[in-house]
C-alpha cells in the first residue's frame, strides 16, 4: 500500500482559511502535508503553517525529498493527506518522482501575481515555467489538472486557458 492521498493541491499561498476549513472537511484529511523545500527551511513559514491547521489534524511541512521517501513507506498508509505545493515545479518534482496522482488528478488553488507572470484568472498567474510545469502534468503526465477555488465551484480544466493565453 501507498499513502492515501485524498486533495493534491497546488496553492501559493499553502494553508490558508480556505485550506484549513473547507477543503478539509470536504476531503476529510488527517494530515495536511504542505510539501516545500524553501518553506521547510522557513522556521518562520513552518510554524505559521502547522499552526493554521485546523482541529483534529496534523500539519506538517516536509521537503520534497522527504515526501517521495514516506509516499511509499508503510509506516505512512495511516495518512489521509492532503498535499499542497507552491508551484507546479514542485508538483512535477513530485510526479517524477513516482507519486501518483491519477486517481485524484491536481487541484490548482491560487497562484499569486508576480512581475513577469500572465494572469489567467482573478487567482491564477503564470510565468512560463510554472506554464511548462502545468502542460507537463497535463501532457506528458496524463493527469487532470483544474482550477477550483472550494469544492463547492465548478471545476475549470488548466490548459484551455494557458492555450488562451499563447502559453
Amino acid at each position: 500500500m501507498t499513502m492515501d492521498i485524498r486533495l493534491a493541491r497546488i496553492d501559493s499561498r499553502l494553508l490558508h482559511g480556505q485550506v484549513a476549513t473547507v477543503w478539509t472537511k470536504a476531503v476529510t484529511p488527517n494530515r495536511i502535508l504542505v510539501v516545500s523545500d524553501n518553506v521547510a527551511q522557513d522556521n518562520l513559514r513552518k510554524t505559521l503553517i502547522t499552526q493554521a491547521a485546523p482541529p483534529g489534524v496534523k500539519a506538517n511541512v516536509i521537503t520534497i525529498d522527504k515526501m517521495l521517501k514516506i509516499y511509499t513507506d508503510p509506516r505512512f498508509d495511516v495518512f489521509k493527506a492532503l498535499l499542497l505545493t507552491e508551484s507546479a515545479q514542485d508538483m512535477v518534482r513530485l510526479v517524477k518522482g513516482g507519486i501518483d496522482f491519477s486517481q485524484i488528478g491536481i487541484n490548482v488553488g491560487s497562484l499569486a501575481f508576480e512581475d513577469g507572470m500572465t494572469t489567467l484568472t482573478d487567482a491564477i498567474a503564470v510565468d512560463n515555467a510554472g506554464a511548462a510545469a502545468l502542460k507537463y502534468l497535463v501532457n506528458d503526465a496524463k493527469l487532470n489538472v483544474s482550477i477550483q477555488k472550494v469544492p463547492g465551484d465548478k471545476t475549470q480544466p488548466i490548459l484551455p486557458l494557458l492555450e488562451k493565453h499563447g502559453l
